[in-house]
């Protein structure tokens, strides 16, 4: 269950609501209180002729004990009453278990419900919060008035050599990149500064997750049932391929019940992302902007519900801290309740300026679900000794995914003759201020 019984209760028109602004069906939401009265009814039912068997029972001990025949009329028709009963509990018990498991089946499909100040409607609604750094352009005025343009990051790549797509499509098929010499360094070094200024710098801690998940724990995190058909799935042992490290590091705490002190308890994680769905025909499907494998590392927050709020904004400003250091132009984007997903509750998307291609090319998403995750995986929390447990709040954001933050590396730092600098806080981890002047072993 993600929205919760008593809320889809206390709240059915927000909650349809939500779901007409997320443009999902919000019939699901009228045939989930349907199917709740009917669990309802049946419940009390079966409860009530439970009872009157209980005291048909008691009834045939009392007749013999009164003196009656244990053969005889009283007591056999006593006895036929609580058969009766125990058949009619039978087939009661079987139409309570079918509700049960339809009312389950539709909670997991509504979405959760934006928060109020998200705005409404599609890509036009989304709101730039705020931007950082100065966009370049494609054409370069050299001091002397000549001028030189920025290439694409996929002829970058194949003019130096350090991403392989045909090869990749060779071995996996298409969206699936070789990364080569300094490319694959660049990759590794990524990944390395990152895990390191959100371990030494922001407090988190580190986590190394499987690269597979269990169908509980795609369940948990949402991407069942939404987002099945953009899983990989390994049928021979019912396993998914993680989308996101999101899945794995947040089913940590499944079925558990954290101590206030514990929280908040924030995560770093670093994987491999598979994600069937690469992006529509066209432009985005050159080079590595949509990809059906990609490396991300991912901040994970469990969070007071009180605090969560603020947690995302912390969040947020985290990634925005990388692409300062970076030297790379961004802005952050509140999305609408269209263009949010099924699960958030809150998202901001963090968009890099690429002068190569001039576009905006997201590399973060930051996201607050509320107590929507936690409530699926029963992830709660004890405020004090002796209270009443209650859910947790979760957030997680890309922290960074690294396929387009190469690509912007790429074509921001791209000099007049082919090769691109590398930004400074990476060079101690590649080894060099330059890759395509400079040889990279």
């Amino acid at each position: 269950m993600s929205v919760g019984v008593q809320r889809l209760r206390d709240e059915p028109e927000r909650i349809r609501q939500g779901a007409i602004d997320k443009r999902e069906d919000p019939s699901l939401v009228d045939r989930a209180i349907d199917a709740d009265a009917r669990r309802r009814r049946l419940q009390a039912e079966s409860d009530a002729l439970k009872a009157q068997r209980n005291i048909t029972s008691k009834q045939v001990g009392e007749a013999i004990r009164g003196g009656a025949a244990p053969n005889g009329p009283e007591v056999a028709a006593l006895k036929a009453a609580s058969t009766a009963a125990g058949l009619r509990i039978d087939e009661i018990d079987a139409e309570l278990a079918t509700a049960e498991t339809e009312l389950e089946e539709l909670l997991l499909r509504i979405p959760n419900p934006a928060d109020p100040e998200v705005p409404v409607g599609g890509e036009e609604a989304n709101v730039t919060v705020r931007t950082w750094g100065t966009n370049l352009t494609r054409v370069v005025t050299a001091a002397d008035g000549t001028t030189w343009e920025r290439k694409p990051h996929w002829e970058i790549g194949e003019a130096l050599d350090i991403i392989d797509n045909p090869r990749g499509a060779k071995i996996a098929g298409s969206g699936f990149p070789v990364y080569k010499g300094a490319g694959s360094r660049l990759q590794r070094s990524l990944i390395s500064w990152f895990l390191d200024v959100h371990t030494e710098e922001h407090g988190f801690t580190e986590v190394w997750p499987p690269a597979v998940v269990n169908a509980a724990s795609a369940r948990g995190t949402g991407q069942i049932p939404d987002k099945e058909d953009q899983m990989y799935i390994a049928t021979r042992d019912e396993l998914y391929l993680v989308p996101t490290a999101e899945v794995p590091v947040t089913n940590l705490h499944r079925d558990e019940i954290l101590d206030a002190s514990q929280l908040p308890v924030r995560y770093a994680a670093y994987s491999p992302c598979f994600r069937r769905e690469a992006g529509a025909a066209g432009k985005d499907t050159r080079g590595i902007l949509r990809v059906h494998q990609f490396d991300k590392v991912e901040m994970v927050l469990f969070e007071k519900p009180a605090d969560s709020p603020a947690a995302l904004e912390w969040m947020t400003a985290r990634a925005e801290v990388l692409l300062q250091r970076l030297g790379l132009p961004y802005r952050v984007l509140l999305m609408s309740t269209g263009e949010m997903g099924f699960v958030q509750r809150k998202k901001y998307d963090i968009e890099v300026w690429a002068p190569g291609v001039e576009r905006w090319l997201e590399v973060s998403s930051c996201s607050n679900f509320g107590d929507y995750q936690a409530r699926r995986m029963a992830i709660r929390y004890r405020a004090e000794a002796g209270a009443k447990p209650e859910l947790v709040h979760t957030l997680n954001g890309s922290g960074l995914a690294l396929p387009r933050i190469v690509a912007a590396i790429m074509e921001q730092y791209q000099q007049p003759d082919g090769s691109f600098a590398v930004p400074e806080v990476l060079q101690r981890y590649v080894g060099a201020a330059t890759i395509g002047a400079t040889p990279v072993a």
